[in-house]
């Protein structure tokens, strides 16, 4: 498996864990067997559970990016110190970004998002040849 492919098997490891600590924030809200029924009249969530949802949110959008960016480069046979690079900063911006998100951090927490945002620009100009 390419170092590419290796890393998005990390963010989506980091993805699970992160829709666990969203999960085990509504249990600490409401409850399990309130979340296990049908959850029509449940109260506005606390600061924290409103702030993993923003982050699962977040994270589920800047998959979108990574993760076609890096399966298109397995498919194309592209892999380079581009690629590789966009990867690894991807996965550390959004564990960075998970961890500042879920402390509550401001400015730095921007940060690390366009950390993200930079590492799938990084995969992209090296798909098509721009960085090589």
């Amino acid at each position: 498996m390419s170092v590419e492919l290796t890393y998005l098997a990390y963010t989506i490891a980091l993805f699970f864990v992160v829709v666990m600590v969203q999960a085990t924030a509504g249990i600490g809200q409401h409850g399990g067997l309130t979340l296990a029924n049908n959850r029509d009249n449940l109260p506005p969530p606390n600061a924290y559970l409103a702030r993993t949802k923003r982050l699962v949110d977040n994270f589920r959008e800047n998959l979108w990016f990574f993760a076609p960016l890096v399966l298109i480069a397995a498919v194309a046979g592209i892999s380079n110190q581009w690629t590789v690079l966009g990867a690894q900063i991807f996965f550390f911006a959004r564990l960075a970004h998970a961890i500042a998100y879920i402390a509550g951090w401001p400015i730095v927490r921007p940060l690390f998002w366009l950390a993200g945002v930079i590492a799938c620009a990084l995969i992209f100009l090296a798909l098509f040849g721009i960085l090589n």
